[in-house]
């Protein structure tokens, strides 16, 4: 990877992105946690969310990653709250495709995913990019499965 690569990896856009995360912190009495690591990187993110008819009613998310990962979790902290758990899934499969096999933007509201179409060229960086969807996804889940535990998953 030359430095002009990295250089228009890690655009203005990604970087305002990870400077203003939505939804930073963690939630007094979430219905769901999960925290997912990236072995290669060792980025986490860690996600609190109450479901409520069906949706997204709170989410909070504690983000420690790359710019790419914090990117990520910028657009899912935007775009989460009223989300089904089955849209979520869709948003986290559609951005894997995306990155793995050159397959479209996500579908509104995740279409922010657009600005790390260049990182589909870097595979050691997919990891911490789909962290943040793939533990909302998880936790909204767990939270439908399991009405009265507040169930932990790492």
């Amino acid at each position: 990877m030359s430095d002009s690569d990295l250089i228009k990896l890690y655009s203005g856009r990604i970087l305002e992105l990870a400077a203003d995360i939505p939804l930073l912190g963690r939630l007094p009495k979430p219905m769901a946690t999960v925290k997912k690591r990236s072995p290669l990187c060792g980025s986490t993110v860690t996600v609190d969310l109450v479901m409520a008819d069906g949706r997204v009613a709170e989410f909070a998310q504690d983000v420690k990653a790359c710019a790419l990962g914090q990117a990520a979790a910028s657009v899912v902290g935007g775009a989460v709250v009223g989300r089904t758990a089955d849209e979520l899934d869709a948003a986290r499969d559609a951005l894997r495709a995306m990155l793995k096999e050159g397959g479209s933007v996500p579908a509104a509201p995740f279409d922010g995913f657009d600005v790390l179409l260049p990182a589909k060229d870097f595979k050691n960086r997919h990891a911490s990019i789909l962290l943040a969807i793939e533990a909302a996804a998880e936790a909204a889940h767990i939270a439908l499965s399991e009405k009265t535990d507040i169930p932990t998953q790492g």
